[in-house]
C-alpha cells in the first residue's frame, strides 16, 4: 500500500492533493447532500470535475475511515483507496489495488 494523497479536514470538507506517477491534482471531498440508503457520504472533485465518491466505513479494528473510489476516462481502471487519519490530525489517502469489501 502507498500513500497517494494528503488531506486536511475543515468545516466537514476534506481538501488536499493526490500525487501518483500520472496524477498530480488538488482534490476536495464534499459532503453529499443528495443521499439515499447506499449513497456515498462524500463526492470527490478535482476542480469542477467529479472524480469519484467516498463512503464512511469502520475497519475490523474499529478505526473509522473513508472508502474512496476514483474514476476518470483517462484511467485504465478505477482507483480504490482509504482515507485514514494520521497521528498529526491530517489524513492520508492510501491506495489499494483491489476494491474494498
Amino acid at each position: 500500500m502507498a500513500i497517494i494523497g494528503n488531506f486536511t479536514l475543515k468545516d466537514g470538507k476534506y481538501t488536499g492533493k493526490i500525487h501518483t506517477l500520472t496524477l498530480n491534482t488538488g482534490v476536495s471531498l464534499l459532503p453529499n447532500t443528495a443521499g439515499g440508503a447506499d449513497a456515498p457520504a462524500y463526492r470527490v472533485f478535482a476542480g469542477k470535475s467529479e472524480l469519484g465518491a467516498a463512503w464512511e466505513k469502520r475497519s475490523e479494528g474499529g478505526r473509522d475511515y473513508l472508502s474512496v473510489k476514483l474514476d476518470d476516462p483517462t484511467f485504465a481502471t478505477s482507483i480504490y483507496a482509504g482515507l485514514f487519519e494520521a497521528d498529526d490530525g491530517t489524513f492520508n489517502l492510501i491506495w489499494s489495488r483491489s476494491e474494498p469489501r
